[in-house]
Formats: C-alpha cells, structure tokens, sequence
C-alpha cells in the first residue's frame, strides 16, 4: 500500500465515522489496520516493536539494525524508558 492509499483509506474510515457509519473502536482499529499494512509494505525495512515501560510499549519502528531501532524509539520517547526491542515479522 502506497502513502495516497494509506491517506485515502484512513480519509474514508474518518468520513464513515462522522456519518454516523462507524463507532470510535471501529474507527480505530480500521485505521489501525490501514497504518500496520502501509508500515509492513516497507520490502527493505525491518520492523521492531518496543517492549517495557508503559511510554515505549508497543512502539514500533521501521529501521534497517536492531540498533537503529533502538535510537529511532529513544528519539521518540517524551521521557527515558526501559524497553527491549522484539522483530515484528510481516509475512
């Protein structure tokens, strides 16, 4: 999925959602879907998610080493965290 799709579909889901078509939980987990499929269509990326103190938890990032993951998330963070780092495996 292109950004334009990405953009589109969350466009829509918010439209469905002001007309009455689509209850917040239902909204948030289309664009949920929307932004998991547009981040695992990265073919060179890797992703990695975040696991520890609640203002890391469940962060995830697209980057090309475990290292590089683990810099993009602390840029992130509004605060120090203690995290792991788990690859997220997209096929």
């Amino acid at each position: 999925m292109d950004r334009i799709s990405a953009l589109r579909n969350v466009e829509e889901a918010l439209a469905r959602y002001e007309g009455g078509e689509l209850s917040l939980p239902e909204l948030e987990r289309e664009v949920r879907g929307t932004l998991r499929t547009y981040a695992t269509d990265f073919e060179d990326g890797r992703l990695y998610r975040a696991r520890g103190d609640p203002v890391a938890d469940g962060l995830v990032v697209v980057a090309d080493s475990r290292r590089a993951a683990r810099e993009r998330v602390t840029e992130l963070l509004s605060e120090p965290a203690e995290f792991e780092l788990e690859r997220v495996e997209t096929g």
